[in-house]
């Protein structure tokens, strides 16, 4: 790494055009738990939950970079951009960095004691860690993959309000099932192919709740239509599996975590909340074409 290329090397390892889908997740937590979506409180929390993003994002490279030198060798790391000492150092400060910006979040009202926030929020951090370690040959890794999200839901949710409603917890599985097939196809990118196709399913949980509140709203029809057609595309590009094809749909799906927390977020009346998560998804695909999001 040169003095000149810092910065890029930087953005590249925390896949930085990614974050407006954790905005997104900060505003669909807080919306759907019950809390108001445009104050200090979410701002902070959507800030702490990028540190732990950008931190895991890190310590994914710093974990990986045996196995990036033989699949991916132009990463950061194995092509000696940086050394693995400082991403993992940078990678754990950024973990605690985010826990802190979530204590901070925590001590503002309406959340004055946060005590569960505070749990889940070093959960997150944990599962973070955890699958970084012990994704790769991991059957299980899309699992736990979703599981950071849902963790990153949960946080935001009860950071807004200590007695969330119950759909933050249907936020939660749905979002689950997005993650899960969105995470096995990320699996098969090194090799740019996909071996098995049923576990794509999990990618249906969203439209089939947009399919139950048919009562919602057109804004909600207009994004479950939306989404329905983003993921027709991706699909597409996953069984057409020409070169590139694979990557491209994992970036693809990626960005439509933002369209998935846009439908939450209509669906529980929270219109301005949905057209900025929409935002998100158009910045994230903006992002992409300078910074990969994989």
């Amino acid at each position: 790494m040169t003095a000149a290329e810092p910065l890029p090397v930087w953005l590249r390892l925390g896949r930085v055009s990614n974050l407006p889908t954790v905005w997104s997740n900060a505003l669909a937590g807080v919306a759907v738990a019950g809390g108001e979506p445009w104050s200090a409180v979410t701002f902070l929390v959507a800030l702490a939950l990028s540190f732990l993003y950008v931190g895991g994002m890190y310590l994914n490279d710093a974990f990986d970079q045996a196995i990036d030198a033989r699949e991916r060798p132009t990463r950061p790391i194995p092509s000696g951009e940086v050394a693995p000492e400082t991403v993992f150092a940078l990678g754990f400060a950024l973990l605690l960095l985010g826990l802190l910006g979530l204590a901070a979040a925590l001590a503002l009202p309406p959340t004055d004691s946060g005590l569960g926030a505070m749990v889940v929020g070093i959960g997150l951090a944990g599962a973070i860690v955890f699958y970084d370690w012990n994704h790769k040959g991991n059957p299980l890794s899309p699992l736990f993959m979703g599981l950071c999200r849902v963790l990153a839901y949960l946080t935001a949710g009860l950071a807004a309000t200590e007695s969330p409603a119950s759909g933050l917890l249907v936020l939660a599985i749905v979002g689950l099932g997005w993650l899960v097939g969105l995470t096995y196809a990320a699996k098969q990118e090194a090799f740019d192919r996909l071996e098995r196709v049923w576990p794509l399913a999990f990618l249906a949980a969203p439209l089939l709740y947009g399919l139950a509140r048919l009562d919602a709203g057109p804004l909600a029809w207009l994004l479950l239509l939306a989404l329905a057609a983003w993921l027709g595309f991706a699909l597409f590009l996953l069984n057409r599996r020409a070169q590139g094809d694979v990557p491209r749909a994992v970036v693809s799906l990626i960005a439509g975590i933002a369209l998935v927390d846009a439908l939450f977020l209509a669906s529980v009346g929270a219109a301005a909340a949905a057209l900025a998560a929409v935002g998100c998804f158009a910045l994230t695909l903006l992002l992409q074409r300078w910074v990969a999001g994989t």
